[in-house]
């Protein structure tokens, strides 16, 4: 029974944060006319405001973020094109990242070259992971199949160090950056300020919730492993 409940817990810690975040950014996507000014249209107006007039604002299928060597806010197409809170909050933190990058933001620019560096890892990692088994039959010392899996696991980790680092910086961009931005320019209506803090934290949270499900597969690996 213990264990049971032990891993329903495991399972509530680690998909929680993403099953919230999902909530809060779908919650307040509606009604979808709520402002005057759609996601793409604020933050062009806000980079504008923080002289960032380089900087370009991209519709993306890729999920919302902001690209530091492409100078880009990019936007899902729902942010792009829509008028929700939802929208307008989730582009003003995007813009607070590009705010960020603009002000020599230290550890902006360790995540952006730790991404650069440790991400490609995790590829790796996975591929030394399938391999792993074929090897130990292969050679026929099981050592090299555990080896390997063990460096496919360390190697994967990276990701999960990507992640924890991020949150810091995320954080400063929703509460740091875009909320007095939001402010300061008097973009939100009066009842949405707790709202838009609510969907800052999602924004922020983002990453966390990666980062669990990437410490999930690790330890299904180390599983593995061990047998």
């Amino acid at each position: 029974m213990i264990w049971i409940v032990v891993a329903l817990g495991v399972l509530a810690l680690v998909f929680g944060p993403g099953l919230w975040v999902r909530h809060v950014l779908r919650k307040y996507s509606k009604p979808e006319n709520r402002y005057p000014g759609t996601g793409a249209e604020l933050a062009r107006q806000l980079l504008d405001r923080h002289a960032l007039s380089a900087v370009t604002v991209e519709i993306s299928e890729s999920g919302d973020h902001y690209d530091p060597d492409a100078r880009a806010v990019r936007l899902s197409p729902d942010n792009f094109n829509g008028r929700s809170l939802t929208a307008i909050t989730v582009a003003a933190h995007e813009v607070g990242h590009a705010v960020q990058d603009g002000e020599g933001y230290l550890p902006l620019k360790l995540r952006t070259r730790l991404v650069k560096v440790l991400m490609p890892l995790e590829r790796v990692g996975a591929g030394v992971l399938m391999l792993a088994p074929f090897a130990g039959i292969l050679t026929r010392v099981p050592a090299i199949g555990a080896l390997m899996l063990l460096s496919g696991v360390l190697l994967m980790f990276s990701s999960t160090v990507v992640h924890a680092l991020t949150l810091p910086t995320e954080l400063n961009a929703s509460f740091s950056r875009a909320l007095p931005m939001l402010d300061r320019h008097r973009i939100l209506k009066d009842p949405d300020r707790p709202h838009a803090r609510r969907l800052l934290a999602a924004a922020a949270l983002t990453y966390v919730s990666a980062s669990l499900l990437s410490l999930l597969n690790i330890a299904r690996w180390w599983a593995i492993l061990r047998r």
